[in-house]
């Protein structure tokens, strides 16, 4: 957990510095445009990722500061992370300790999940966004599982290259055979993330569907998805409207499917699909915590929206027994006048103020 964190230059914020008080519950409210989602961008950063919003480091810097920034955090048990962006740098520098350390160390002292507003139409979007989503999750327990994930789209690039401006086989059946490898990995990562959320999900379930995850599912040996895969790539080596169509991971998609409504999540209400999000997120946290025994953070960006009082009381009752540290943001402070074990943040014009008594 945190207990403290301290911005420099990021964003609207100058400097600011956020006390928790040890408490599980953070609740950072005040007008639109105050720096709210900031604060939990810049808590993001500590994962080592680029951040919720996955922004570029020069438009994460304060508009009049020297173009670059920090963020600085002591957590609970005395360990200090830090992520610093300086003009001219290539990338963020990370520290833990003081000491230089590279981003992926950051991503395994602070285990994080967040969902923004952007996630409320996730169910109802086009199926590259749930793949970005679940692929993300995922990547959180099997670290090469974005890089594979990386690599197969430049393979793929590379291959409609190929078929637009040459038939050489050797070169052809060279990329064929890579991505095939690749793509059963992807595939099988997406099977074994979906089943080992749902032992932790009651009230909803996570579907995978594809070419490869169905020969999967069906109890077809990897090598041999890999053999008919490659053998489906030789088969279809042509372009439509100088575009490569072909079917694969790049058209799988997750469903999730509302077992108290009896109805996929993508036909029921805008705060039924934001419960069942919700869900989803809280058994990430719990997987977080039974894989690796951290206490996940978890980033709520606009908590309460769509969900009426009974729906927000559910969910703070499920926080409270997720074993997590919650960041969440919020217009007003009342809507969450009942959350335990928590502190409140006021902001306003991108200075913090711990100004209200931790609650018990």
């Amino acid at each position: 957990m945190i207990e403290t964190i301290s911005l420099s230059n990021f964003r609207n914020h100058k400097m600011c510095r956020i006390n928790t008080h040890g408490r599980r519950n953070v609740i950072i409210t005040g007008p639109n445009g105050a720096g709210k989602t900031a604060v939990l961008e810049a808590v993001s950063m500590l994962s080592g990722d680029r951040g919720m919003r996955g922004a570029t480091m020069t438009d994460i810097a304060r508009f009049d500061g020297d173009g670059g920034f920090s963020v600085h955090a002591v957590l609970d048990d005395d360990t200090e992370i830090s992520v610093c962006f300086s003009p001219g740098d290539t990338n963020r520098r990370a520290r833990i300790d003081g000491d230089v350390a590279t981003l992926t160390d950051l991503g395994a002292r602070l285990r994080m999940v967040w969902v923004t507003p952007r996630e409320d139409r996730l169910f109802v979007d086009a199926a590259s966004e749930r793949r970005a989503f679940f692929d993300r999750l995922a990547s959180g327990f099997d670290g090469a599982h974005s890089g594979r994930g990386a690599r197969l789209s430049k393979l793929m690039s590379e291959r409609a290259f190929a078929l637009k401006n040459s038939r050489d086989k050797k070169w052809l059946d060279a990329l064929d055979a890579q991505i095939a490898g690749i793509a059963v990995s992807v595939a099988s990562a997406r099977i074994q993330y979906a089943g080992e959320l749902n032992y932790f999900l009651s009230d909803c379930a996570v579907s995978v569907s594809g070419m490869l995850e169905q020969m999967l599912i069906d109890g077809m040996p990897s090598a041999s998805v890999e053999r008919k895969y490659m053998e489906y790539l030789v088969q279809n080596r042509e372009l439509i409207g100088d575009k490569m169509v072909i079917d694969g991971p790049n058209k799988s998609d997750f469903g999730v499917f509302n077992h108290v409504l009896k109805l996929p999540a993508a036909l029921t209400s805008t705060g039924q699909q934001k419960t069942v999000l919700l869900n989803l997120i809280l058994a990430h946290a719990k997987l977080i915590k039974a894989k690796t025994q951290h206490t996940p953070l978890i980033l709520l960006d606009e908590a309460a929206a769509h969900l009426d009082s009974g729906a927000r009381t559910r969910l703070f009752n499920d926080l409270g027994e997720s074993n997590a540290q919650v960041w969440a943001t919020g217009l007003d402070p009342d809507v969450f006048s009942d959350v335990p074990n928590s502190v409140f943040v006021a902001c306003k014009d991108g200075e913090i103020n711990n100004i209200l008594v931790p609650r018990k």
